[in-house]
């Protein structure tokens, strides 16, 4: 009894770590410093059929006051992101403060690019951005779905619930794909090497045989045998 006790509570310590640590991979949060025709580029892995929101905010370095303040009007920020197979899957100007989403449609590293309009503000100077990613679940606004659909607060926790089984089960299924892909690239190298082996193999035995034939004919040119 005290055995199986164990074994329940270790499945239900594994089901809560394996939780917390798809929560924090889902939403990501922080600031980079750009310049005027820089570019910076993140990688976001993502399932499949999965809804990412990014919010940004864009400050400008006043060089008088030596701090960043709000930037000037006409300042925009431009938005490329391209999923796994390098298609364009958003690309749009927003302005300094804002939100930016997608729908994935494979699964796998999405790169996201964002730089300045730079033809928009002058002097070169130092922007701050910064950036917000979520992922999935995280990416709704449950206060939003609650008053748009009327929906109480079990039946708002009973939908962030089924979404987040949903977003799981997404997730497994990307790492299984992930797993498969592996496999393959793992079994494609170690035939690689293989071949490889059996090339090496064969050039030292020609090799071999060579190097004999010509002794055998060099001693008996020298009548040494």
């Amino acid at each position: 009894m005290m055995m199986m006790m164990s074994l329940s509570w270790r499945g239900i310590c594994v089901c809560f770590l394996f939780l917390f640590v798809f929560f924090v991979s889902s939403s990501t949060a922080l600031y980079f410093h750009i310049g005027e025709t820089e570019k910076k580029c993140f990688i976001e892995d993502v399932p499949d059929e999965t809804m990412v929101v990014g919010k940004y905010k864009v400050e400008m370095f006043d060089r008088q006051r030596n701090e960043y303040v709000p930037t000037l009007p006409g300042l925009g920020m431009h938005v490329d992101i391209r999923d796994p197979e390098e298609k364009t899957v958003l690309s749009r100007t927003y302005a300094t403060e804002g939100r930016f989403t997608f729908t994935s449609h494979a699964a796998g590293e999405h790169i996201i690019c964002i730089y300045s309009n730079s033809s928009a503000w002058f002097g070169g100077s130092q922007l701050r951005v910064h950036l917000s990613i979520h992922v999935g679940e995280h990416a709704n606004d449950y206060q939003e779905i609650a008053a748009k659909d009327k929906l109480n607060e079990l039946q708002l926790r009973i939908r962030q619930l089924l979404d987040q089984v949903e977003q799981i089960t997404k997730e497994q299924n990307y790492q299984r794909l992930r797993e498969e892909r592996f496999r393959e690239t793992s079994e494609s190298t170690n035939q690689r090497v293989l071949w490889w082996a059996i090339a090496q193999t064969g050039v030292l035995l020609v090799t071999g045989v060579w190097q004999m034939r010509h002794l055998k004919r060099f001693f008996e040119a020298k009548k040494l045998v």
